[in-house]
């Protein structure tokens, strides 16, 4: 008997029983083969209405409870996660089409790693003593929003879920989970899972897999103060716009178009294998993927002939049939949205030097050199396994292209001078900063976020950040007796 595939389980996942959804069931499809994986069911608005009011209701016993009652919680659900790996990764290969490697990282160091840290939330200091011109105890203290509302993407369904929903749960909140439907089992089943066998209380934790329209009422809700998006810079403009009639909190991580420069002084082979995992990795479908290689006109040839002789090296596949380099891509519509970058560019003047086919949803690794500025791939975030080259002639240009954008998530520098490397990423503005190394790194004890159109800063990760994103500030004052007033 299995974690996730026991009989009376696999009958409350597919059925929709366990969030008692009302809408129609869908197939869960394993995109690299176009498989049934089972069935989901799906929620609608007034699924979402009645999760949300309970929650609310079970969100104040949780919070009531001693920190350390939270805190054995989250570790025994990191232990959870540990234990059961080999079994969730499987889920996330099948149904996410990512990599054996990258679905082990998403389970151990991503959310096994954001439980445990949130467990040490729960007990971190939550307050401080204030001075006061009046004879009291003066303090601010902070106290649980209440319920947090999370919708999480297709590309990294578990971390990217668990970096939201660890930390609420920690400092004492309900949370509803919103999974991408594509990726409902491995980021949203399975959290709702681990919780259970966890310990976690009824009704403090709710997973609502379902379309838009759950979403917008998860955001239209006032019952849900806090909501905690990744996805496009489309969408999070449109919840933006929304929770503001609300006036709620809302931490966005969107959208980006990260600039890998390459310095003259690099080591040309290193940064080309750093290079392709930044575009490639995951089939380039990373909001911090290296979307703009921008590289010194001395070597910039070299480089892309380089770059383009390890895409044609890159086995293309099934992720669950053997050893690739990439899998497939989630859908149709995404990896159509890619290659027609891709043709548009190439039609404004850049050079095809790989790739540029598919077949099914396995898309080629693609080098696109001499990339013109106006070029679609230069301009736009592509979330595919595309690398376009664009040379430059001294750090001023590197500067100007690296900031020719409305993004800013992350920035890799290659060089071998670091102050070198420093000195530049001074100079442009962005949320995370790689100096030699690619821009797709995350960990759970790290602040992460962007600014511009990738998102509103730092809303995740580390104490001071997530103590600012789920939680908010009360002052308390306290007298010996009542003071006399002149009325």
């Amino acid at each position: 008997m299995t974690f996730l595939d026991a009989g009376e389980w696999q009958e409350r996942i597919f059925s929709g029983e366990w969030i008692k959804g009302t809408g129609e069931s869908y197939d869960s499809t394993e995109p690299a083969t176009g498989k049934t994986l089972g069935r989901v069911g799906a929620a609608t608005p007034a699924d979402l209405v009645r999760a949300v009011e309970r929650a609310t209701q079970a969100q104040r016993a949780w919070a009531a409870r001693p920190y350390i009652e939270r805190a054995q919680v989250l570790r025994r659900a990191a232990r959870l996660f540990e234990e059961h790996q080999a079994e969730i990764a499987e889920w996330i290969v099948q149904e996410a089409g990512t990599l054996r490697p990258f679905a082990d990282f998403q389970t151990s160091n991503g959310a096994a790693e954001e439980c445990y840290e949130a467990a040490a939330l729960a007990a971190a200091p939550y307050g401080e003593v204030l001075r006061s011109v009046e004879d009291r105890l003066s303090f601010a203290r902070r106290r649980p929003v209440g319920v947090v509302g999370v919708i999480a993407p297709f590309n990294a369904p578990m971390v990217l879920a668990m970096r939201a929903v660890a930390p609420a749960l920690a400092l004492g909140n309900a949370v509803v989970l919103k999974p991408d439907p594509r990726t409902a089992i491995c980021g949203g089943v399975t959290i709702a899972r681990v919780f259970e066998e966890a310990g976690l209380p009824a009704g403090v934790l709710h997973m609502l897999p379902g379309g838009a329209d759950v979403g917008a009422a998860l955001v239209d809700d006032p019952r849900v103060p806090v909501i905690a998006f990744t996805g496009s810079t489309r969408a999070g403009k449109a919840i933006a716009t929304a929770a503001a009639q609300r006036l709620k909190r809302v931490h966005l991580e969107l959208g980006g178009n990260s600039a890998l420069i390459v310095l003259d002084d690099a080591d040309l082979e290193k940064a080309v294998s750093a290079g392709a995992f930044g575009s490639f990795h995951h089939a380039g479908q990373v909001c911090m993927a290296s979307s703009r290689h921008l590289v010194h006109a001395s070597v910039a040839g070299e480089y892309a002939e380089l770059l383009a002789q390890h895409a044609d090296a890159a086995p293309v596949g099934d992720p669950a049939g053997g050893q690739v380099a990439l899998g497939p891509m989630i859908d149709e519509r995404q990896l159509q949205a890619a290659h027609s970058i891709v043709t548009d560019s190439v039609a404004s003047g850049a050079r095809l030097a790989a790739g540029g086919t598919y077949e099914g949803l396995f898309y080629r690794p693609t080098v696109l050199a001499d990339v013109p500025l106006e070029a679609r791939a230069y301009a736009e975030e592509i979330f595919g396994p595309v690398a376009p080259v664009v040379p430059f002639q001294d750090l001023d240009e590197a500067v100007r292209l690296a900031d020719d954008t409305e993004y800013g998530l992350s920035l890799g520098i290659m060089t071998r001078d670091v102050a070198k490397g420093l000195a530049l990423a001074d100079r442009i503005p962005t949320g995370l900063v790689h100096i030699n190394d690619q821009t797709v790194n995350d960990e759970a004890t790290i602040p992460f976020g962007g600014v511009g159109e990738s998102g509103n800063g730092s809303r995740h990760g580390g104490t001071v950040a997530n103590l600012e994103a789920f939680t908010e500030q009360q002052w308390v004052t306290v007298r010996g007796e009542i003071p006399d007033y002149p009325f």
